[in-house]
């Protein structure tokens, strides 16, 4: 009979880790956390050093009950939730509701046999700091979305709100927007010679680079049609000899292991899975899988900003290397310090087992897990394998008063490319010699314009957030599903941009509470909490210094902030029950049709269903109709301005052939086909890794 209880949070991590401690042992989940701030209220006493009242969470009654009927049989019980703050917090509330006397942690970074026993051999006790600092976050955000929040309810629309880093977020969306409306354009030229040796055939090209009596070596800017025309014009008839020939063995050293931050911007890029898929998809890697003889965990904890690696893991992974490839694809493994917030337990992201490769493990996982696993096995091998070298040339040719660059690079010695995708293609140029004269072919001047800043990736606002020291890795995936859900912001063509809805919010909180909204606050929030973390500073006194301020905000813009009153928007179509115009309205669940005769007249509707596919003709969204015979269809929504419409259901994903539009036949076997290029689209069992863009 089990006399040693347990307690990790996930039903699927229970079952893993039962499997490796015998029979003596029964695992439990408490489901996430247990205990909570209250639904409803504060559910903090400002008063009072800010003490927490908090409550067991609703609907999670029937599961402390057990938890508390196990924990009373039990000769041990060890708290195994995940190893970070939250998981710190979740363990002290069960110590504290399970009256749990000496509470025994049992922390482990991967699922795994050694690594579960090894914990429960070792515990210790509750890391206090870890709690203090988690409950300090919980308060800070509690204050600032309780609020600020029943504010802009009164101000602006029900169901808004403002949160403490989600506010920061949606502020660095609106202001990229607002730089791109405000680009101007420049126009800049640049030329490209075609050149070949005297007596060959085979062309290489050179791109002007700047004047030769140039002291700065700055590149030559041409800015107008007549600049560039006054170049050509020199250029008649001129002799294109070599300057300089430059040869060097070039190094390209291998990326680090993942963090939580770069494997979401990479899933993005490489995979196109959202953050919050990326997540998904590594907590069931991470919780176990069924590998026929047992279930067992396939990568370390996921949620970290570490890239640190441990000695055994290190060992293995080198090991692995010199026989899979030979000792000089060994390199030295990753360099740099760790950020100062980084704990140094913590882990990078890797797999438990490098010998479990990539398509060994097929069988066992789905499509997605396969693609996630082999993007964090390869990326882990590839951090211990040596530099890639390549054989690369300079070529300086002067041409009157004007001087070319042409380079090449050539692959000399792989290294971690034998695992990793190499974006970059091999250029060669033909062997030149200083002082030879070259034959030219042709000059291609072009016109450019510089571009404004792109919008916002999912992927790339996670590195923004990350760079500027806000959020951590557990919140990444909440403050993008947040602002969207509150309809801040919309995803267009995998770009952010701002709703109306969005930027009247992020004015108000500009306006009215710059602190919030400012990103060097924020980011020394973060800091502090930290601080709290490695017992640097009381939280308690965190809250204080950020209450004083923040009580004085609120109270002014109490009395200061005004109400606005949103345009009504008609969509040019009469009631069917009145006559009246219809027009859009804003209620919880976001926008809706409803009749301007309201409240004499009821009638409403809701908005034609988006299905998360953009149009391939405007990019607007594409949404799901029905046709006056009841047969659905998909048209884009910004129609009439755009007519474009199919039969067949559009999906998310694109060609891989063409990057065009794919759809499923709606009837008869379900096929995806291109609409494009017309191929059909054939799932395959082992995707290969897709080199970024």
């Amino acid at each position: 009979m089990a006399n040693k209880l347990v307690i990790v949070e996930s039903p699927s991590k229970a079952k893993t880790i039962e499997k490796f401690l015998g029979p003596d042992f029964k695992v439990l989940a408490s489901v996430g956390h247990v205990i909570d701030l209250p639904a409803k209220g504060l559910g903090v006493d400002t008063r009072r050093d800010f003490t927490p009242k908090y409550v067991v969470i609703p609907g999670k009654e029937r599961v402390l009950l057990e938890l508390r009927k196990a924990a009373l049989e039990a000769q041990e019980v060890f708290l195994a939730p995940d190893p970070d703050r939250e998981g710190e917090a979740i363990s002290a509330h069960l110590a504290r509701a399970l009256e749990i006397p000496t509470a025994r942690r049992a922390v482990f970074n991967e699922i795994t046999k050694n690594a579960v026993r090894e914990a429960i051999e070792h515990p210790r006790d509750i890391d206090n700091n870890l709690v203090d600092a988690q409950q300090a976050r919980r308060i800070l955000d509690r204050l600032v979305g309780y609020k600020i929040s029943p504010l802009l309810w009164r101000r602006v629309q029900k169901h808004t709100s403002a949160g403490r880093v989600q506010s920061v977020a949606l502020r660095l969306i609106v202001d990229r927007e607002e730089e791109i409306r405000t680009f101007v354009p420049e126009e800049y030229w640049t030329l490209t010679a075609e050149l070949s040796r005297q007596k060959e055939r085979k062309t290489f090209t050179a791109e002007l680079l700047r004047l030769l009596e140039a002291t700065d070596k700055e590149k030559l800017r041409i800015t107008s049609q007549a600049e560039m025309d006054d170049v050509l014009k020199a250029l008649e008839g001129a002799e294109f000899r070599v300057q300089k020939v430059e040869e060097k063995k070039t190094r390209s050293a291998p990326p680090a292991p993942y963090s939580t931050s770069s494997l979401q911007q990479d899933a993005s890029t490489r995979l196109r899975f959202s953050p919050k898929k990326t997540m998904k998809v590594a907590q069931e890697l991470y919780e176990g899988i069924d590998l026929g003889e047992g279930r067992a965990g396939l990568i370390t904890y996921m949620r970290t900003d570490s890239t640190r690696i441990s000695e055994e893991a290190q060992r293995a992974v080198r090991g692995y290397i010199g026989d899979a490839f030979g000792s000089k694809y060994v390199g030295p493994g990753p360099k740099g310090k760790q950020k100062a917030h980084v704990q140094g337990a913590h882990e990078a992201i890797r797999p438990t087992e490098v010998m479990r490769k990539p398509e060994e493990m097929a069988r066992y996982l789905t499509l997605d897990q396969q693609k996630l696993y082999g993007l964090i096995w390869r990326r882990f091998v590839a951090a211990f394998m040596a530099p890639a070298i390549f054989d690369s040339v300079r070529v300086l040719i002067a041409a009157e008063r004007y001087l070319f660059a042409a380079t090449g690079s050539s692959l000399a010695f792989p290294g971690y490319y034998a695992v990793w995708p190499r974006e970059e293609k091999d250029v060669t140029l033909p062997p030149l010699t200083e002082g030879e004269a070259l034959k030219l072919h042709r000059l291609d001047p072009e016109q450019h314009f510089t571009e404004p800043p792109p919008r916002y990736s999912e992927a790339s606002l996670v590195k923004a957030l990350e760079e500027l020291g806000i959020g951590r890795p557990s919140t990444y995936v909440p403050i993008i599903s947040t602002i969207q859900q509150r309809k801040y912001v919309k995803l267009e063509n995998r770009r952010f941009v701002p709703l109306e809805l969005g930027e009247i919010v992020d004015r108000l909180m500009k306006q009215h509470f710059p602190d919030i909204v400012d990103v060097k606050f924020t980011a020394n929030v973060e800091s502090e909490l930290d601080q709290v973390e490695e017992g640097e500073m009381r939280w308690t006194a965190l809250l204080s210094d950020f209450y004083a301020d923040f009580r004085s905000m609120l109270q002014q813009a109490e009395k200061e902030m005004e109400r606005v009153e949103r345009p009504v928007v008609e969509i040019g179509e009469e009631c069917p029950e009145c006559g009246k115009q219809l027009v859009i309205k804003h209620g919880r669940f976001g926008e809706f049709i409803s009749c301007s005769g309201y409240p004499e007249c009821k009638y409403s509707r809701p908005i034609q269903n988006k299905i998360g596919v953009s149009c391939p003709r405007c990019g607007g969204d594409l949404v799901e109709r029905r046709s006056r015979r009841g047969r659905i269809f998909y048209g884009c929504g910004n129609y009439p301005n755009c007519d474009f419409a199919l039969w067949d259901r559009p999906i998310p994903e694109p060609c891989p052939h063409c990057g065009g539009l794919v759809t499923q036949a709606s009837r008869g076997k379900p096929v995806l086909r291109c609409t494009e290029c017309s191929q059909e689209i054939i799932p395959q069992p082992v995707p290969e890794l897709v080199p970024a863009h």
